[in-house]
């Protein structure tokens, strides 16, 4: 398993009956997990010095109660910058388990020994596109959402990025590579975080087990004759490591290099356990 071990201004501080209690900067927040499905004693004082907790529906979905939480505050990784507010479903716009594939990331840019050129697909709020960036990278960055890309802007702004060589786009990420392919632009690496089911821009629907290796497959046509890797993450359950690994591999074996896969994970303070958040396939240049 990859772990995220790095944070100082994030932690789980415990988990129990389906609920991670976090620290985020700050503030102590309280969310669903579902692989949280063990229950263990709430001895820690903060189960019950909560700032906001999200409360499950058993309809779906579910709704934020706060109790002492501005409407944005901000945390830091390194020397990025990332603001945060609670919005629909749970989320606070950083997924924290990230850290490690950007911690990945920035050492194979730096280590690169050229200018390289990322594309980042699912892009979000912009957490790869960031540490690409930092590490010296030439970004393209997209996602479906206009307010996820605007979000992630603010995010480069706030971490001195506001400068740095990043295209900012909101578009269907397969539609944006077919037409990067027609246009005969290539990049040296693909990141790409793709959700189980979403729409795009103009009402696209995206299924993952559907979609993914096309898009995939689409994206090895944009690769520069040399690429240096390609990262892909995913929430979906039915994707086991395996599957990221089989999908990577078969896709880039005509560049050789090494293929990975393994979940990813955040340390649980009180425990000492690991906290499964997804996995990750990661291709590499030998």
């Amino acid at each position: 398993m990859w772990i995220a071990d790095k944070w100082k201004d994030y932690e789980v501080i415990d988990c129990s009956s389906g609920e991670k209690l976090e620290r985020w900067g700050h503030y102590v927040l309280l969310r669903p997990d579902p692989q949280v499905i063990w229950n263990t004693p709430k001895t820690d004082r903060l189960w019950k010095q909560l700032n906001a907790h999200y409360h499950r529906s058993t309809k779906g979905g579910g709704e934020w109660e706060f109790f002492d939480l501005p409407d944005q505050w901000a945390v830091r990784y390194g020397a990025l910058t990332f603001h945060l507010k609670p919005f629909s479903f749970k989320h606070t716009g950083l997924f924290p388990e990230q850290a490690v594939n950007w911690d990945w990331i920035t050492d194979k840019i730096k280590n690169a020994g050229y200018p390289v050129k990322v594309l980042n697909l699912f892009a979000y709020t912009g957490g790869a596109t960031l540490a690409a960036a930092k590490a010296g990278a030439e970004v393209t960055h997209v996602d479906a959402s206009k307010g996820m890309v605007t979000w992630a802007k603010e995010n480069a702004a706030a971490s001195g990025l506001a400068d740095a060589p990043v295209r900012w786009l909101t578009d269907d990420c397969m539609k944006f590579t077919e037409r990067e392919i027609r246009r005969g632009r290539t990049y040296d690496a693909v990141i790409m975080d793709p959700p189980s089911y979403g729409r795009g821009p103009k009402g696209e629907i995206w299924k993952i087990e559907d979609a993914i290796f096309p898009l995939i497959q689409a994206c090895t046509r944009i690769l520069s004759r040399k690429p240096l890797f390609f990262l892909i993450n995913s929430y979906t359950t039915g994707l086991q490591p395996a599957v990221l690994a089989y999908m990577l591999g078969t896709a880039m074996k005509k560049y050789g290099g090494i293929t990975d896969a393994q979940e990813i994970g955040l340390p649980v303070s009180s425990t000492g356990l690991i906290l499964p958040c997804g996995a990750s396939g990661r291709w590499e240049a030998d």
